[in-house]
């Protein structure tokens, strides 16, 4: 059973909405933040990425940094930059891109279905981005990036969803990534207890993205409840800030991987160990984008080739049975020596929204051999969450990617 209820959002006047949303925070550097804010005042970048109001070099992971956070933050919401609802509501949040959309509810999940395995997570988080994000919540009171969540489709769900997005949006606009976003306001007392309804009838809901955005929020919650001592369950920080959208309406994107040597071996040496453990043949660039499971595409030497897992390698294990997980435990780990991706300087990660030209790219410069991958499915996602399992790094690539600022929640 899933607790998922309305808050009232601080959101941007729809006059500023285009101009403040942003990509999220950890999709930047802050050279790359500074040079967006300085090209856009309002982007919310600047109070995500808080360093980029001080000068270059300045450690981004400073005090004065997260009070300048707040301060923005606290300043965009006094000076009519936002508005905040007058009752709490839930959202309907629309992504399009590349003719696909995508429409989650905006809503606010509790640290208690996290902490209770209610909502599931597929990855292993780290102690130092968690912590930039729990000083982030902490110092603005606030959450400000939404955590991607995905559920089982459901008929109600989907039916007040089509009927409020038959009326007018309260926004939209095409950022400049050529998404369009639009957002409507889900008010009606019988739709919001409907929708908590349905919810509740629903077992599980996975992380999609956002794993440390997820982690963060729940740590900061559990802290405010050891400091405040008395509390009931209903006050703000008990909730974390979520888009949940049903699994029929999303598609993971391959996740690809570059290496930037062959551990040694000459190109000829290095194609012969493949051979021996997959079934290789050479294909043409159109063909470079694998079109089924257990199969990967290989840049080497100019060439692509096509490699295809046998059979008696062919795992129902929801974690061994992975396509990334293939190709590291058959070739990457015992023939290039990568015994720990997340890690190992040697191998990159190179989004599926890049296409395959970039793979060769970077083979012409700093590498030796890429590999395309057939995309993670929601199923497989699903599965390994299930199992109380984690799935290997960069298994999953996400797009369109969620807009931070477009919805604040006080905590």
């Amino acid at each position: 059973m899933a607790i998922i209820k309305p808050f009232k959002a601080y959101r941007p006047t729809p006059e500023k909405v285009a101009k403040v949303a942003a990509l999220p925070y950890d999709v930047y550097n802050t050279e790359e933040a500074r040079a967006i804010v300085e090209k856009e005042p309002l982007s919310f970048l600047r109070i995500d990425r808080s360093e980029t109001a001080f000068e270059p070099g300045h450690d981004p992971y400073a005090p004065e940094v997260y009070e300048k956070a707040s301060e923005l933050l606290h300043q965009a919401m006094s000076d009519g930059t936002y508005i905040q609802e007058e009752k709490r509501c839930f959202y309907i949040y629309e992504l399009t891109m590349d003719g696909r959309s995508q429409a989650g509810i905006v809503a606010v999940a509790s640290i208690d279905d996290y902490i209770n395995g209610v909502i599931k997570k597929h990855e292993n988080t780290r102690a130092e981005k968690e912590a930039d994000r729990i000083n982030h919540i902490k110092a603005c009171g606030a959450q400000t990036g939404p955590i991607f969540l995905a559920y089982r489709g459901d008929k109600q769900i989907d039916a007040i969803t089509r009927r409020v997005m038959s009326t007018e949006p309260v926004y939209d606009f095409t950022a400049d990534d050529d998404v369009r976003h639009r957002v409507w306001v889900i008010d009606a007392k019988e739709d919001i207890e409907d929708i908590g309804f349905a919810f509740r009838n629903i077992g599980e809901i996975y992380i999609a993205d956002g794993h440390h955005r997820a982690a963060s929020a729940v740590k900061t919650g559990i802290a405010l409840r050891e400091e405040k001592g008395n509390f009931d369950g209903t006050e703000e920080f008990n909730f974390f800030m979520s888009v949940l959208f049903p699994d029929h309406q999303l598609k993971i994107l391959d996740y690809n991987r570059v290496v930037k040597d062959l551990n040694g071996l000459s190109e000829e040496e290095f194609l012969s160990k493949v051979s021996d453990i997959f079934d290789v043949e050479e294909i043409s660039a159109d063909q470079a984008s694998p079109s089924q499971k257990e199969s990967f595409g290989m840049f080497l030497d100019g060439k692509w080739y096509r490699l295809r897992v046998r059979n008696q390698d062919i795992s129902f294990d929801p974690v061994k049975g992975l396509d990334v997980s293939y190709l590291q435990d058959l070739l990457l780990s015992p023939v290039l020596g990568i015994s720990d991706p997340k890690t190992d300087p040697r191998i990159d990660f190179v989004g599926g929204i890049r296409g395959m030209k970039e793979l060769e790219k970077r083979c012409s410069e700093d590498c030796a051999v890429a590999f395309s991958m057939y995309p993670t499915s929601i199923r497989e996602l699903f599965d390994v969450a299930d199992a109380g399992l984690l799935m290997p790094p960069k298994s999953t690539w996400f797009e369109p990617k969620l807009r931070s600022g477009i919805f604040i929640h006080e905590v």
